[in-house]
């Protein structure tokens, strides 16, 4: 436990891994014949095994969402100010299981992973996953933790998408869904910002046809941009001007196309950051899983009959800047929900932060967080 962070950590985590024979038949026509899961856990599994929450991650996240893997770790994990003792998501009451998705480079079985077939690691050869995939490999794995149904499911953004599949997919093994800042589709834009940051990848000399592994090469440059276009569709311009404004990093002008502005700068410092710490293939993958989700599409596009199978409580949540995952989706959801006679709370938070908001400590999204959870029986 580290002692100069306050007491409200779930202090050192140490990752388990979860190695599953039983095939699993993708969306894709292909079948993982075996693979393995990265998870982390928090908090004690009650004796009746009720208490357990599940806790998805977005695109760029990973199994590591709160404390610390290692006693020098200088930040913890990526949702650490929800998860722990007395946070919104109390592990004095609460088990939560956090799974790295397939595909991912956290530790579950992805491009990194080596192919038994070839012997060599996936790369592009890693089928493409969808979210209905990754549910039924959480699924897998909540079998294997004897969990039969989860207390809530909950994730923002392409984790609030997962929440929601997993509400249609398995209605008896949720009692809560918890869906952040998501929708039930991507908008046309956001697909087009996706196909960017993609082509950004794909024309870096260094990505070889993704085979960049087996070549000793890494499509940094690529990996950046499309790291820099994403961040910056996750921001607003309330909040990157109030951060940033036309503060300049040297006082004089260079007349150069060096990063002048602080917030190229930042920029800049952000993707080559997730360079050192994120894999190329499996960006490409991320991204096409956002694309393709659509459970409605298996209902005549209607979300009313989709979220109809549904049995859980629900609570949606949205943020009044956010306008890559606008409230106005969020709002959609919620109409379906209420068309099907559910049990759904609502609620839009003031923020100037943007898309991010969700993986920030805003006092009024915690106390909504606080108060539902605390609502929910064991």
């Amino acid at each position: 436990m580290r002692n100069d962070k306050n007491k409200e950590s779930v202090g050192i985590v140490t990752p388990a891994t979860c190695v599953i024979n039983e095939p699993l038949s993708l969306d894709s026509g292909e079948t993982l014949e075996s693979y393995e899961i990265c998870y982390e856990t928090y908090g004690t599994l009650n004796s009746a095994r009720t208490n357990a929450v599940l806790i998805c991650h977005a695109l760029s996240g990973d199994h590591h969402a709160a404390g610390y893997n290692r006693i020098d770790d200088r930040k913890p994990g990526w949702w650490d100010n929800c998860i722990g003792p007395n946070r919104p998501l109390d592990t004095n009451k609460f088990f939560v299981v956090c799974p790295n998705n397939l595909g991912g480079c956290g530790g579950s079985t992805g491009p990194l992973s080596k192919n038994p077939s070839s012997g060599k690691c996936y790369g592009p050869d890693f089928p493409i996953v969808t979210v209905r995939d990754w549910v039924e490999s959480q699924a897998r794995l909540a079998d294997e933790l004897r969990i039969e149904s989860w207390a809530a499911v909950m994730g923002g953004s392409l984790g609030g998408m997962q929440a929601l599949q997993w509400s249609v997919a398995y209605p008896n093994r949720v009692r809560n869904a918890i869906v952040i800042a998501a929708a039930s589709k991507l908008s046309t834009q956001n697909i087009a910002f996706n196909e960017i940051s993609r082509q950004a990848i794909l024309a870096d000399p260094n990505f070889n046809n993704g085979h960049y592994n087996e070549k000793n090469t890494t499509p940094t440059d690529g990996l950046k941009l499309a790291r820099m276009i994403g961040h910056m569709t996750y921001l607003s311009d309330d909040g990157l001007r109030a951060k940033f404004g036309r503060e300049r990093t040297d006082k004089n002008t260079s007349f150069s196309f060096g990063a002048e502005f602080e917030v190229e700068s930042y920029l800049q410092y952000q993707g080559d950051a997730f360079v050192n710490r994120f894999d190329a293939n499996t960006y490409l993958l991320m991204t096409r899983a956002l694309d393709y989700f659509d459970p409605a599409q298996n209902h005549g596009d209607d979300l009313r009959k989709t979220m109809a199978s549904a049995s859980a409580r629900f609570l949606v949540v949205s943020f009044s800047s956010d306008w890559r995952f606008s409230p106005a989706r969020s709002r959609e959801i919620v109409r379906s929900l209420l068309y099907s006679n559910k049990d759904v709370s609502y609620c839009e938070i003031e923020s100037e932060f943007g898309h991010d908001s969700f993986l920030l400590p805003i006092p009024d999204y915690h106390q909504i967080l606080t108060k539902y959870f605390q609502g929910i029986c064991t």
